[in-house]
């Protein structure tokens, strides 16, 4: 069949030269539990272990067997899905029982579960803002924090935006000073950050951005994706890492958005935790809780337990952080030079987009998986090999991670 239909013509020309840069994803197909060393499918159609350095599943409860058998178990109990949305008839026990245990080990008054963590967001800021409020954005926040921030006014008329320079206190009080001295800006201002940045592994100025939120009577919303089960002596984020659960009866941080698919289970989900008002607005006018399923029951009760585990087990988040220290220090030993936190993402900057996707490519080959990013994910010329560490990697594994450096 021709094909010359315009949409058909501009996207075989896009990866026909994705494909003739070097830049063309492929995705690897792993066949079993995700862990430290996983099986991926060959081209041949054998299968191979590697160890896997590029996962999120960063306390090594991916596979943890009482996570798998309370999600089993729910599975039994309540069946596949839950077929509707959360007011009509998608509230099962484990949504309730789960969203208690959120709140518990956020330090918040309440919490609320989406099918991810993208739509807690594109839920959370057209819901909560209205006209003559601003939004003000570090410019290194997650993809879904900049398309929900470009959503809100386009459901609610005059709602502004503003973005400042990532961790730039000076940005940012600029920025604060603009929306306090527009007229238009009669609402509420809402201060957005990530908590740990994906791509950089660095982490929010938390005390400082939450200083200058008091200062102009601001809101202050984080997403700590990568910092649950990582930042903080008991893993539970950026907020513990500076001492800033308790200070009211929200703790320092207005609203939290999070994920159950990384360090908590791995599975599925996302999350709103803050205060009841907040989620009870959430519930009622939320289009993706008004017009989405519900968070599976198997993967409600499966996150529960890995979050349980986390608050009983902080040993898993000094081993955690054991691990990363050890990993930087040998990685730069090896030659590369790693951005410096005290996070578990490990990124050595490459430049171009090719060339990380070529040395991941080899060290694929080497046995070792880490991904290449580059554009869009990162901007041009930053393209980058985004090493993440696990509990679960043991000292054998980071030696075979750095000797596969050292050979590139």
């Amino acid at each position: 069949m021709s094909r010359t239909r315009p949409f058909e013509i501009r996207a075989e020309k896009l990866l026909a030269s994705l494909s003739d840069s070097g830049q063309y994803k492929v995705l690897q197909m792993i066949q079993g539990p995700m862990g430290p060393v996983v099986r991926l499918r060959q081209e041949n159609g054998t299968s191979k272990d590697v160890l896997c350095f590029c996962s999120n599943n960063y306390l090594g409860l991916a596979n943890e067997p009482r996570v798998v058998e309370a999600g089993i178990e729910g599975l039994r109990t309540y069946g596949a899905g839950t077929a509707s949305v959360r007011f009509i008839c998608g509230t099962f026990e484990p949504h309730e029982r789960l969203e208690r245990t959120i709140a518990e080990y956020m330090g918040t008054e309440s919490s609320y579960t989406f099918v991810s963590c993208w739509t807690a967001t594109e839920a959370l800021f057209p819901t909560v803002c209205e006209p003559g409020d601003i939004i003000i954005s570090d410019e290194l926040n997650h993809a879904c924090i900049i398309d929900a921030i470009r959503l809100t006014p386009v459901i609610k008329k005059g709602v502004k935006k503003s973005v400042y320079k990532h961790s730039d206190m000076a940005s940012l009080r600029a920025a604060l000073e603009a929306a306090a001295s527009d007229d238009e800006i009669t609402g509420q201002i809402w201060v957005v950050t990530d908590g740990v940045f994906s791509m950089e592994g660095d982490i929010a100025k938390l005390p400082e951005i939450r200083q200058l939120c008091d200062e102009f009577n601001a809101m202050l919303v984080v997403d700590d994706s990568h910092g649950h089960g990582v930042m903080g002596r008991t893993g539970r984020g950026t907020h513990e890492h500076f001492g800033m659960i308790g200070r009211n009866d929200y703790g320092n941080v207005d609203c939290f958005t999070g994920t159950l698919g990384k360090a908590l289970g791995g599975g599925a989900g996302g999350f709103v935790a803050g205060s009841s008002t907040l989620t009870d607005l959430l519930v009622q006018r939320a289009r993706p809780t008004l017009f989405s399923n519900a968070l599976p029951v198997t993967v409600a009760c499966s996150a529960d337990r890995a979050i349980q585990i986390v608050m009983d087990e902080p040993e898993r988040v000094t081993r955690l952080k054991n691990n990363v220290e050890i990993a930087r220090e040998k990685i730069a030993q090896a030659g590369f030079e790693v951005i410096d936190s005290p996070t578990a993402i490990c990124p050595i900057i490459i430049g171009e987009t090719a060339e990380a996707i070529r040395m991941s490519k080899r060290l694929l080959e080497l046995g070792v998986f880490v991904i290449g990013f580059g554009y869009p994910v990162v901007p041009e010329g930053t393209a980058r090999l985004r090493i993440q560490m696990s509990a679960a990697h043991t000292d054998a594994h980071i030696e075979q991670l750095v000797d596969a450096l050292r050979k590139l």
